[in-house]
């Protein structure tokens, strides 16, 4: 593993790392904050997924979660939304290739021999951090934007038991009836294994085991892609232990991210810490 960049941040640490990944065939970066107890012990996790053409870099820069986080005590994940690189198909549109790799294990080509980023999340990157920085994996935690929403959410409640507490801004909640959703899980899936890629769905039939938090902006230019009222219906259908905001006035952008991000990571500091 390539240290790429560390900085003194909030008491603690913001590192940008590379590493060689078996799952996607190629160098991955993540970012990593860890706060000043670290130095000390182990610590809780909270991951963020990013959305559509975000790298890693996009929430550890512009969604103020250090100062947040370092107040909590708990470590920031910051993974890439896709892999990178000579030789990984990519696509001319943004949402599709490089920068849109939907948490989910392709089978298609020319995805497929890069394009594994459900392994990625759940099983590369959690077994690297755990062997290599001071992290408490047993008190985990995940939230995400957007596509990130909907990978925090698949892989919350496909993942049993592994984190505590799952939030989202903007989620793409119902992908299967989108097109922010037909469009990738075709080129990615083909024609089968959609329904465990759809937070609706799942939200339907298995829940999650633990409190949820989703904040939506009402003037979200995208509303119309990413279904909220999908979710919010199969939430309250379910009775899930949860908290479904629309939130008046703002859009998808990283200034409705970071208007919230204190509330989110109270939210998954209570159940890490609990």
């Amino acid at each position: 593993m390539e240290t790429v960049s560390e900085n003194k941040c909030f008491g603690g640490t913001q590192g940008v790392y590379k590493h060689a990944s078996k799952a996607c065939a190629c160098d991955m970066t993540f970012g990593l904050f860890l706060p000043e107890e670290a130095q000390f012990g182990e610590v809780p996790v909270l991951w963020y997924l990013s959305g559509l053409t975000c790298t890693h870099e996009n929430a550890m820069t512009k969604a103020g979660a250090q100062a947040w986080a370092a107040e909590q005590g708990i470590a920031l994940v910051f993974p890439d939304t896709s892999p990178r690189g000579e030789g990984v198909a990519n696509d001319e549109a943004y949402d599709l290739g490089q920068g849109a790799g939907f948490y989910v294990n392709a089978t298609q080509d020319p995805w497929a021999p890069h394009f594994q980023m459900w392994d990625y999340i759940a099983e590369e990157l959690p077994a690297l951090l755990g062997e290599n920085f001071a992290l408490d994996m047993d008190r985990q935690s995940i939230t995400g934007h957007s596509m990130g929403g909907h990978g925090a959410l698949t892989l919350a409640m496909g993942l049993p038991g592994r984190f505590r507490s799952v939030s989202a801004f903007a989620p793409i909640a119902n992908p299967t009836q989108s097109d922010w959703g037909k469009k990738q899980l075709s080129a990615y899936l083909g024609d089968s294994g959609w329904d465990k890629h759809d937070a609706t769905l799942l939200m339907q039939e298995v829940g999650f085991d633990g409190p949820v938090l989703i904040d939506q902006g009402g003037a979200d230019q995208f509303l119309d892609l990413l279904k909220p009222e999908a979710l919010s219906g199969a939430m309250a259908a379910r009775r899930q232990e949860g908290t479904f905001r629309m939130q008046k006035g703002y859009d998808h952008s990283y200034f409705f991210i970071s208007t919230f991000m204190e509330d989110h990571v109270a939210f998954h500091a209570e159940a890490l810490h609990s």
